[in-house]
């Protein structure tokens, strides 16, 4: 374990920094807060759902949360490796006779595009819906598989 020298001037350069940090998201949070609700609050926002990529030895796998949508409202394509899901969550209607309504969930359109290794077989692709999760398998071409190569020795 190594020493360090202490210099209480490395330390104050950065303190003015977190401060105005720190007030910035205070006056952001009363801002909301103040603002109250009004009909620019429930206008449909722009979301981006969660997105989980993972890569297998013989298929890549997109995986993407899409909670309080039906499949009907999801559209994917792919085109020259560009993998694109797009649809839309519908905000739903309600009235409520109450003073106070707070909106938090996300509505509005949304596509999420993720460009793709040549060595997917588009002609291939499978996608499933269930539970709120859109999963998408795209095997790997027969070149792009990892290979395991004996060494001889002699």
């Amino acid at each position: 374990m190594s020493l360090i020298r202490w210099s209480p001037a490395r330390e104050v350069t950065a303190f003015p920094r977190d401060i105005m940090n720190f007030q910035r998201e205070m006056n952001r949070m009363f801002d909301g807060f103040f603002r109250g609700s009004n009909d620019e609050d429930l206008i449909p926002s722009v979301w981006s759902p969660a997105v989980d990529i993972a890569e297998f030895d013989d298929e890549y796998q997109v995986k993407v949360e899409l909670p309080g949508i039906t499949k009907e409202d999801v559209r994917i394509s792919l085109e020259q490796n560009l993998l694109t899901v797009k649809g839309e969550k519908k905000q739903e209607k309600e009235t409520k006779e109450s003073n106070f309504h707070r909106v938090e969930r996300s509505y509005g359109a949304f596509q999420r595009s993720f460009t793709l290794p040549s060595s997917v077989k588009g002609d291939k692709v499978d996608a499933t819906f269930a539970n709120g999760i859109l999963t998408i398998n795209m095997p790997k071409a027969e070149e792009a598989k990892p290979k395991q190569i004996e060494v001889k020795v002699k």
